[in-house]
């Protein structure tokens, strides 16, 4: 069993920077990590994933260069640091965990976390 708890969200204003943390718990050796956002109403929406250990990263066009993935296996925390920040961007940030394949889709991960909300105020 896997848990994931987000940290990290709040307000910030528009070209700010902000970095979220995914702490995870149970066996995670062997999955694929990603971010994930959703605004009321909406699709979640794929941010970022990183292989297990970090060999292969992706990102969704709307935060290439602006947002970065990377992760801690020896603290067991997944990170996405956040520049350049947006108004777009507020919405509530989830990490997802998955087996090895999991990508872009949100129904190829397996465990969720509960979302930190982040609100970019212009």
């Amino acid at each position: 069993q896997v848990q994931l708890v987000e940290s990290g969200g709040g307000l910030v204003q528009a070209g700010g920077s902000q970095r979220l943390s995914c702490a995870a718990s149970g066996r995670t050796f062997n999955y694929n990590m990603g971010w994930f956002r959703q605004a009321p109403g909406k699709e979640r929406e794929f941010i970022a994933t990183t292989t297990t250990f970090g060999g292969r990263v992706e990102y969704a066009d709307s935060v290439k260069g602006r947002f970065t993935i990377s992760r801690d296996n020896a603290k067991n925390i997944v990170y996405l640091q956040m520049n350049s920040l947006k108004p777009e961007d507020t919405a509530v940030y989830y990490c997802a965990a998955g087996p090895p394949g999991s990508s872009r889709d949100a129904s190829g991960y397996d465990y969720w976390g509960q979302g930190t909300q982040v609100t970019v105020s212009s």
